[in-house]
């Protein structure tokens, strides 16, 4: 019942009552970003939701477009910058993503949304992932976010996807507070963000 009801019902609720809250802050990003790094504010990208449908998530921008002389995008560390870092490390980035949630392309808590051209690149176990709505935070967000691999990543994705329910919702949000207070795991050892998925044989 909470799967395919309950927590459809506090997704809605909670993000209206999120959206009110952090309205200030988002107002306040938007006129930062625009000032730091130019139009546009919103980054939006087609990522694969429940049972793989597509759907456009949004975000709000955090890296430039600074490019090299031949017009190539310079790498992430450099483009992401320390005011993007900052964005990132309170994940003031993610808010726009209460809208998808509000929109049910999102919940709350679920397996992050990744990129469509990772699709081919999953096993038939990882595939699971898509059996649940996608979500802002989630099991593997709280377990290492970008510092783990990606082969714990999936195992934490298929575990929330077979064992949902309130009480692991609960622990997952609980620990999210925590994470986001700590600045914990935003970024891989070494690295602006984290590696690609590249798949396995």
């Amino acid at each position: 019942m909470y799967r395919y009801f309950f927590k459809r019902v506090f997704d809605i609720l909670g993000a209206l009552i999120l959206i009110i809250l952090t309205l200030p802050v988002m107002i306040w990003a938007y006129f930062a970003i625009k000032k730091h790094l130019g139009s546009p504010v919103i980054f939006t990208q087609s990522r694969p939701g429940k049972d793989e449908k597509i759907f456009k998530i949004y975000k709000f921008r955090s890296m430039s477009d600074a490019r090299d002389e031949n017009g190539n995008l310079l790498s992430d560390e450099i483009r992401l910058g320390e005011f993007g870092k900052r964005l990132r490390a309170l994940s003031i980035d993610e808010l726009p993503q209460l809208f998808n949630v509000l929109k049910g392309d999102m919940s709350f808590i679920g397996p992050r949304p990744l990129l469509i051209e990772y699709l081919p690149l999953y096993s038939n176990e990882q595939k699971r992932r898509h059996n649940v709505r996608p979500g802002i935070t989630g099991l593997a967000q709280v377990n290492g976010r970008n510092a783990i691999s990606w082969k714990e990543k999936f195992e934490f994705d298929t575990y929330y996807a077979d064992n949902l329910s309130l009480i692991l919702d609960i622990k997952i949000a609980i620990k999210t507070i925590q994470k986001v207070i700590k600045k914990d795991g935003v970024n891989k050892e070494g690295m602006a963000t984290t590696e690609k998925f590249n798949g396995y044989n």
